[in-house]
């Protein structure tokens, strides 16, 4: 608790930042819970960091502060993430959108023709991949697939929220299509699948290890099984033109390039990198 009866937001911050350094964590996570409980931006703190807290936005973020000491994601304490500047729903059933995926997508929606696209989400999670594409590409019909039906109800509710118009369905990979005979002509299929494998345990780190759904993390195989899997599925139903994006672990690359390229034995298959040069997606073309 902070020992003074009255307190200004740099005060606050101030406090909340050497809270959790005691506790290895770094101190803008403080800067992103007060800003992002307030609706701030840096400019709206330089303008009022010397006013007077109210009560209860000190005692919220002093709970928060507290909750974070624990490692626990502040994404899930304030319940939400940003992704292409969409606020989106997280809970423990969802992972927490990351930079990385954020980027790859903005590059290949770019790149999409301009005519009407059949496009599923494998894996969809909070629904940030299919529910982005759905707002940037109106014209495209989206279908989001997770085998969760707990993530799926993040993800309808993300999609109610922020107004896109996609399809969801419950199961495994492309199961669904694949029985129901409803699609076969896929024109992209997308997905940000578990790929971390069990010996990658101790690498991990303590906020995702403990808190982040190991359903949308761990896969078999060294984490390849569901690329093995997805690459089955998707050679029965992605058009003759069709696309297949797929983010992957750095260390993964050449490994899915393989296993893509022997269901598309006639296709190229690209390796891209993310902004730091590392491997980041495998795209069948």
């Amino acid at each position: 608790m902070i020992n003074k009866a009255v307190i200004t937001y740099r005060e606050l911050l101030d406090w909340g930042a050497s809270f959790l350094k005691r506790y290895d964590i770094e101190e803008a996570v403080a800067r992103w819970l007060l800003f992002e409980r307030l609706g701030w931006t840096l400019t709206d703190f330089v303008r009022q960091s010397e006013q007077v807290v109210e009560a209860g936005v000190r005692q919220q973020f002093e709970q928060d502060i507290k909750q974070a000491a624990t490692h626990y994601p502040p994404q899930y304490i304030v319940g939400h993430e940003w992704f292409m500047d969409y606020p989106f729903k997280v809970t423990e059933a969802t992972l927490i959108p990351r930079p990385e995926t954020e980027a790859w997508f903005s590059q290949y929606v770019e790149q999409l023709p301009d005519r009407s696209l059949t496009v599923v989400d494998v894996g969809t999670g909070s629904g940030v991949l299919a529910i982005c594409h759905k707002l940037a590409r109106p014209q495209d019909t989206v279908w989001a697939v997770d085998i969760s039906e707990a993530a799926l109800a993040v993800a309808r509710e993300n999609a109610a929220h922020l107004g896109a118009e996609v399809q969801f369905l419950c199961g495994d990979l492309l199961k669904p299509f694949i029985e129901s005979n409803e699609y076969r002509e896929i024109d992209l299929i997308v997905s940000n699948p578990p790929y971390i494998g069990a010996e990658e345990w101790d690498d991990m780190d303590q906020s995702v290890r403990e808190f982040e759904p190991k359903l949308a993390l761990f896969a078999a195989d060294q984490g390849l099984a569901l690329y093995r899997q997805l690459a089955k599925q998707a050679a029965q139903l992605l058009s003759e033109s069709g696309q297949l994006i797929v983010e992957i672990g750095f260390r993964q690359g050449e490994a899915v390039q393989k296993i893509m390229q022997a269901s598309f034995s006639h296709r190229i298959v690209n390796i891209g990198q993310d902004f730091n040069g590392l491997d980041r997606l495998v795209h069948v073309k």
